[in-house]
């Protein structure tokens, strides 16, 4: 048995985990979650003895790791497939480590044909993949065939006949009175294979208790109602027998009802004294993954943004504003304004005055200006348009006049009224 009493560590000011007790029984598959950051493998590292506690303790049968007998023969971990020397076969690699055990070589063979590694027994395992090295951690966990067995992410790696085999694995070894701890981010997972949760977050302990009752805990049953879809007058009527007792009711999306607070037996009822027909009437229970979310809702210390392109962002140039979100920008239908002294009224015009008429090449015409209305000045053509911070002048201007836009010493040619001929330069040479 594990046993971990007001265990704490501190990375300078950083608290790893605080005050955290709890204990590990054989004979059961115990399951260690928590975000990441939360603390798991700094504990698993503690059990080990490979990290000594700020304060607190933790024993494995009564003692603390260090203290036990050839430890090797006694506690199988597996925290980190990759410590392995690349240049050793996976034989070699076990072999290495049962003599320092005073474990004999026949039981490496064994564990070897335990993981299925006994083809490639002879390769060197810098040449191994992913679910390969996965494998001979788990052998060299299993080779004292010890009492107590930690792993940290097991199925990291594994295809899904491997993740079947590490679960009936697991299941296996605590049939035969073994402690098994377990270490994992799939809450799927650890639904089929652990008996028994410790979920902490932030270095506390959070929960300590079987999977049922975790379950049970976190999460809210409901029944799941359905109606004849050809008949909503029915679902609306059960659904106002439902409130009338005392049930919460809210709809599905996919047109069902979701009903809390009942039983199932008294649901039938209601829905039977009412005389609506039932198409579907289900119990349902959470997940652990929704029963696990709710939990650690508050204690997640990592998070995505909901922008997937935030970081590609440019910054805007110093003292530029941002942009004015456009009303119905992007959706269906939508198109640019034409920009001022293009056809489109100018800026500073009062919503409902009078524009004058566009004269040529969008400038505003001399004649049939409306009286009191702001008039823009008149825009030569052949002028070089003033550029904008972070785009070139080019783009802001008209395709037919970034074309012909002559240098900025060619003298301005005041634009005519509308009708008018313009003489260009060139004409006047």
């Amino acid at each position: 048995m594990i046993e971990a009493v007001g265990l704490t560590k501190r990375y300078g000011d950083k608290t790893a985990v605080y005050n955290l007790s709890f204990q590990v029984r054989p004979g059961a598959v115990t399951g260690f979650l928590g975000p990441n950051g939360s603390g798991k493998s700094t504990t698993m590292r503690m059990i080990l003895g490979l990290d000594n506690p700020t304060a607190g303790h933790v024993t494995i049968g009564g003692y603390p790791y260090r203290m036990l007998p050839n430890a090797a023969r006694q506690v199988g971990a597996l925290l980190d497939a990759k410590a392995v020397h690349g240049g050793r076969s996976a034989r070699n690699h076990l072999l290495s480590l049962a003599q320092l055990s005073g474990i004999p070589a026949r039981r490496v063979d064994e564990v070897l044909g335990v993981v299925g590694l006994h083809e490639v027994a002879r390769r060197r395992s810098k040449g191994f993949s992913l679910g390969m090295g996965q494998r001979l951690g788990i052998a060299a966990a299993l080779l004292g065939d010890p009492q107590v067995l930690l792993f940290d992410e097991p199925v990291n790696g594994l295809d899904p006949e491997g993740i079947l085999w590490v679960r009936n694995l697991m299941k296996s070894l605590a049939a035969e009175g073994r402690t098994v701890f377990v270490s994992s981010h799939l809450m799927s997972e650890m639904a089929l294979t652990a008996d028994h949760l410790i979920v902490i977050g932030r270095g506390q302990l959070l929960s300590d208790m079987s999977v049922k009752d975790f379950i049970s805990a976190n999460s809210a049953d409901f029944a799941r109602v359905r109606t004849p879809d050809t008949e909503p007058r029915q679902r609306e009527k059960l659904s106002a027998a439902l409130t009338a007792a005392g049930a919460r009711v809210l709809p599905e999306q996919d047109g069902a009802l979701r009903v809390t607070g009942l039983p199932l037996p008294r649901v039938s009822d209601i829905a039977h004294e009412a005389g609506v027909r039932l198409w579907e009437l289900s119990p349902h229970q959470a997940s652990l993954e929704e029963a696990y979310m709710r939990m650690t809702q508050g204690v997640v210390d990592y998070r995505s943004t909901t922008d997937q392109r935030e970081g590609f962002h440019e910054p805007l140039p110093l003292g530029t504003q941002p942009p004015v979100p456009v009303p119905g920008q992007g959706q269906p239908g939508w198109y640019a304004p034409p920009p001022p002294g293009q056809g489109g009224p100018h800026p500073a015009a009062a919503p409902g005055v009078p524009q004058a008429p566009a004269g040529p090449y969008g400038a505003p015409g001399a004649s049939g200006a409306v009286p009191g209305a702001p008039v823009a000045p008149a825009a030569n053509p052949y002028a070089r348009p003033v550029p904008r911070p972070g785009r070139e002048a080019a783009a802001d201007a008209p395709p037919a006049v970034a074309a012909t836009a002559a240098p900025a010493a060619t003298p301005a040619v005041p634009a005519g009224p509308a009708g008018s001929d313009v003489t260009k330069p060139e004409d006047a040479r």
